[in-house]
């Protein structure tokens, strides 16, 4: 890995921190850690990879079943892995340092830090009394040394991040900390890491918004204490919970706890009530949940506490999401906050699945196009009961939940199954495998294992040499678009003349349609082959042109095309067969018979001077997408476009995730600031502008509404509530 030096709190460097001044030696500059941030580029690049295997250097003493599955090997197994995909080599090395006191006391208090720095002398049988003071912990004398160096690998991040040093990154740390509390280790945490590097941020950088997702299976309640009063943090948690009979087993880790005083509305808790939740589950509740609330609050910094028990195998979870998953989720954090993502490792306990989900989430942090989704993309009706709950419980507190009309459910589902089997458990002499937490068959495992080694190989594929292509010819000169955009020359004449002739023989003697059609084949052509990864391309017929494109897109042997109209046009095509699912957003009013499966027109008013397009993208614009998954996508920037360039640049952006990011966008009237906009979207060299947030005015919220209810049938990742999921039945 290459390496960079971190101006941060270690040795050589000033640290202030609640009034308190480390001084070690380095001359003051003048520049404080606020300046530094708000002078540093808008976007970094590169990705920050912390490891070091000193914190592999305890592990448990003693026979506990509850503990002993969290083993050095999953720092070990995880840092393997990313060696063995070659991810290593491309991030960017940052040293490890120890957290000092006065970082660890921004979370914890100085009587829990001394009991936890007094287990470095301890024999065996004193570090055993010590973790029964705590639940679900262990101590060995390294366990002091490795804390610290986790909180230590936090903060260097979070440093590297803030300063720009680099874009975004990850800390694999042992051990993990989203459990633990002010005055207690709990649940094989000792500090909590996350916590620490939000408070460090807010005081050494001045940040004022910051949001921690949290996707570990288990609710990190020891970051909800932290912050629960505090609007400046986001925490966002979703965590198998079954109606509290779920470690930690906690009545605040259900959806209404939303946060107390002035921290009322920060705080969502997403409780899964049952096993077994999955890929589609988890788009849904961050379609429907985490993803419009996120985009309103507007962080600066996001901070994933990244388990992976939430992955499929894991003994803990027992959920089915597989590793490529964590990569979608990934992708649309990285939207957010300027691309500023610092994700740290917590729990993860399968050593297979952990290590190929690390892999996953790496790879989208360096900007890798995304594997294909696997899975029926249909939420279950218990994750939808869920996602109703939290979103009835917060729509006091947002704006983009202000037209909800769902109220929180009481009788779910999953309550009369839990009772069923309560009962049966009484009267059985024989505990079940539900009775016995963290339990699981090793034959169980060793399938599980088999199946990821196969499933990877299936949607892993190389990455094209090039992100983005262009071929725009007119007002835009090259030298105006991001310098990884690769230029296309003209394809062959004679090559070009017969492939149109085949399509429309008229086309040939039209000189404005031909160059217009020479302009998107040469970028669809790359695209298909793989040697770019997505595209833009001018035309002065884009109508034409997307039909001709569309039309190579099946010679070439794709199965679903997925077509986005921003604009007035009339496009002739076949939609019966399925092959193509066309999306018209435009101004103009259409009935509803108008829309079928695969032809649907969004009437759209847009906020001037705002972005109110957030609510489309998010509640229909991408469930209809994930539920379609597409081999590839066009988006058709036409004549008069309802969208603004920060709509569209966002509909870009967030449309990546799908089919190995292969995006043709044609324009039609090429608008430099457009043009500009949508390559900075394909590229990835920067995040593109999205403009100030604005909720959808009522009459968009309706039209939102009546395509939800005409189409939840035929697209499931669109349910967000219970009348939705029954309906679509």
């Amino acid at each position: 890995m290459r390496e960079v030096e971190l101006v941060g709190g270690g040795e050589g460097v000033s640290l202030r921190i609640h009034g308190l001044t480390k001084e070690t030696g380095r001359e003051d500059k003048g520049a404080t850690p606020q300046q530094r941030y708000k002078d540093s580029p808008a976007m970094a690049s590169g990705t920050a990879l912390i490891y070091d295997d000193e914190m592999t250097s305890y592990k448990l003493l003693w026979d506990d079943p509850e503990c002993d599955i969290e083993v050095p090997e999953r720092l070990l197994s995880s840092y393997e892995q990313l060696k063995h995909y070659h991810l290593v080599e491309r991030c960017i090395h940052v040293p490890v340092r120890e957290g000092t006191e006065e970082e660890i006391m921004l979370v914890h208090s100085s009587e829990y830090l001394e009991v936890v720095k007094s287990t470095q002398t301890m024999n065996e049988e004193e570090l055993r009394r010590v973790s029964e003071n705590y639940d679900a912990v262990y101590f060995h004398p390294n366990t002091y040394r490795c804390a610290k160096l986790a909180v230590g690998a936090t903060l260097q991040l979070v440093d590297s991040v803030m300063s720009g040093k680099v874009c975004n990154g990850m800390a694999l740390v042992r051990p993990p900390g989203h459990h633990s509390q002010r005055n207690a280790a709990n649940g094989f945490c000792v500090f909590n890491n996350v916590a620490i590097a939000a408070q460090y941020a807010k005081r050494r950088y001045g940040l004022q918004r910051i949001l921690i997702v949290d996707w570990d299976v288990h609710h990190g309640q020891g970051i909800q204490y932290v912050f629960e009063e505090d609007p400046s943090v986001l925490y966002y948690s979703w965590h198998r919970y079954e109606h509290q009979q779920f470690w930690p087993l906690l009545r605040e880790s259900d959806y209404d706890a939303v946060g107390q005083g002035k921290g009322k509305g920060f705080n969502l808790n997403v409780p899964w009530n049952k096993v077994g939740m999955g890929n589609s589950d988890y788009l849904a509740a961050f379609f429907h949940v985490l993803l419009p609330v996120a985009f309103e609050f507007v962080p600066e910094l996001i901070l994933v506490s990244s388990g992976y028990d939430s992955g499929i195998g894991d003994p803990e979870g027992q959920m089915t999401a597989t590793p490529e998953c964590f990569a979608h989720l990934t992708h649309f954090l990285m939207q957010l906050a300027n691309g500023r993502v610092c994700a740290v490792l917590e729990g993860g306990y399968h050593l297979k699945s952990l290590s190929e989900s690390v892999c996953m989430t790496v790879k989208t942090l360096l900007r890798d196009p995304l594997p294909q989704i696997s899975g029926e993309m249909a939420p279950c009706l218990s994750a939808v009961e869920s996602i109703q709950n939290v979103r009835a419980a917060h729509k006091p507190y947002w704006k983009c939940l202000m037209y909800e009309e769902a109220t929180p459910l009481h009788n779910l589902s999953t309550k009369s199954q839990q009772m069923m089997e309560a009962e049966l458990i009484q009267t059985s002499t024989h505990p079940t495998a539900k009775q016995v937490v963290g339990t699981t068959n090793s034959d169980e495992a060793i399938k599980t294992d088999r199946f990821l080694e196969s499933h990877m190989k299936k949607i892993l594929f190389p990455v094209p040499p090039v992100k983005t292509a262009s071929a725009i010819v007119s007002k835009v000169d090259a030298h105006l678009l991001p310098i990884s955009v690769q230029v296309e020359m003209e394809m062959n004449a004679q090559e070009l003349k017969t492939l149109v002739s085949a399509f429309d023989a008229e086309l040939v003697k039209e000189e404005k349609a031909l160059l217009s059609l020479q302009n998107v084949l040469a970028v669809l052509d790359k695209i298909l082959k793989k040697k770019v990864c997505n595209g833009i391309a001018e035309s002065s017929v884009a109508s034409v042109s997307t039909t001709f494109a569309l039309k190579h897109c099946f010679d070439f042997g794709l199965q679903r095309v997925l077509c986005i109209v921003v604009g007035d046009m009339d496009l002739e095509l076949d939609l019966d067969d399925g092959k193509i699912l066309l999306m018209n957003i435009c101004q103009k009013q259409q009935t509803e018979k108008t829309n079928s499966k695969y032809h649907i027109s969004l009437n759209w008013k847009e906020d001037a001077g705002r972005n109110n397009f957030f609510c489309a993208v998010l509640g229909f614009i991408l469930p209809v997408a994930y539920s379609y998954q597409p081999d590839l996508m066009i988006i058709v920037i036409g004549p008069n476009r309802s969208l603004g360039v920060n709509a569209i640049s966002l509909l870009t952006c967030l449309l990546q995730g799908l089919a190995e990011s292969r995006i043709l966008v044609v324009i039609q009237d090429t608008e430099i600031k457009l043009v500009q906009s949508v390559a900075k979207a394909l590229s990835g060299v920067s995040t593109p502008d999205f403009g100030a947030y604005a909720p959808a005015f009522q009459e968009n919220f309706l039209e939102i509404k009546r395509l939800r209810d005409q189409l939840q049938q035929e697209w499931k990742m669109l349910r967000c509530s219970v009348k939705d999921w029954i309906s679509g039945n």
